[in-house]
């Protein structure tokens, strides 16, 4: 298990990119989790006297319609970022990786109708699902979350019904059977550990997803509602006044978009780390 986590750790550090992307995200949950205090204003404070300012020393990324500042509005619509991110994730993990192993464990007819299922959910468009769920109970961060989770556990579910298809029938699995071990014990003991790695990797490239998945309902106005602020509906704002606060386009847009590029860049230095297959001699 050591070396396997040294080879991991090795490969991991030769991905540099990987490595800016995991500082990144570092720094942004600090940022999130510290926002009052590194935050120079509070965010809901408003002054019409300093209207769509760009940006200046007293505020560097400027001002909004309101006169807020768009830095503090920025950082603590970074804690909105990252709830949304990880809570949303961790809901469809944990759907997908239960219906996961119940599909590849059983197999049979049990298989077939929790793939049929996975079928019809991944033939409806998943952001117009969302619309329609949030339009009907409602837009708070909560119900954003929840709706967000129970729609994307499908790539999950498939990834792990096929580690459970590759690892039932291993060794180890048919030895805990011959000791007498239940289910749940093979289940979660023995072939649930060894399946971690994909699965790892796919909620880290989720997280970027619901990242994404929520500016993109904040900007229609169905998201994080006003006076809240997310980088969404900051965004909002920004196309309301695109011709004389570029501003509020430009900062929530970019950093959107590092964001999700640095979750990204994890992902797929994780995934590529976490393979056996690209471990070589040299590792």
């Amino acid at each position: 298990m050591s070396d396997s986590r040294t080879i991991f750790w090795k490969r991991f550090k030769r991905n540099k990119l990987a490595i800016t992307g995991g500082m990144i995200v570092l720094i942004l949950f600090i940022i999130a989790v510290f926002a009052n205090v590194v935050s120079p204003y509070d965010p809901s404070d408003i002054d019409r006297k300093h209207i769509l300012e760009p940006p200046n020393k007293s505020h560097p990324l400027g001002t909004d319609d309101l006169g807020r500042d768009v830095l503090s509005r920025m950082i603590f619509g970074s804690r909105i970022s990252l709830a949304v991110g990880f809570v949303a994730v961790g809901i469809a993990t944990l759907i997908g990786m239960i219906l996961g192993a119940i599909s590849g464990y059983y197999g049979r007819w049990i298989d077939r109708i929790i793939m049929r299922f996975i079928d019809i959910m991944l033939s409806i468009p998943t952001f117009f699902l969302i619309l329609a769920v949030i339009a009907y109970i409602g837009s708070n961060i909560w119900n954003i979350m929840i709706v967000i989770g129970v729609t994307s556990w499908m790539g999950v579910a498939r990834l792990v019904r096929a580690e459970f298809l590759s690892l039932k029938e291993r060794e180890f699995v048919l030895a805990a059977r011959a000791l007498g071990a239940s289910d749940i014990r093979i289940i979660f003991r023995h072939i649930m550990v060894n399946s971690m790695a994909p699965v790892f990797v796919s909620a880290v490239l989720g997280v970027a997803s619901a990242i994404l998945l929520e500016s993109a309902l904040s900007f229609l106005g169905i998201g994080i509602q006003p006076p809240i602020p997310s980088w969404g509906n900051i965004l909002t704002l920004g196309k309301d006044n695109i011709e004389i606060a570029w501003w509020l386009s430009v900062f929530p847009g970019v950093a959107i978009l590092i964001t999700v590029l640095s979750y990204n860049l994890v992902g797929e230095g994780l995934q590529d780390a976490l393979d056996p297959r690209l471990w070589g001699s040299g590792d």
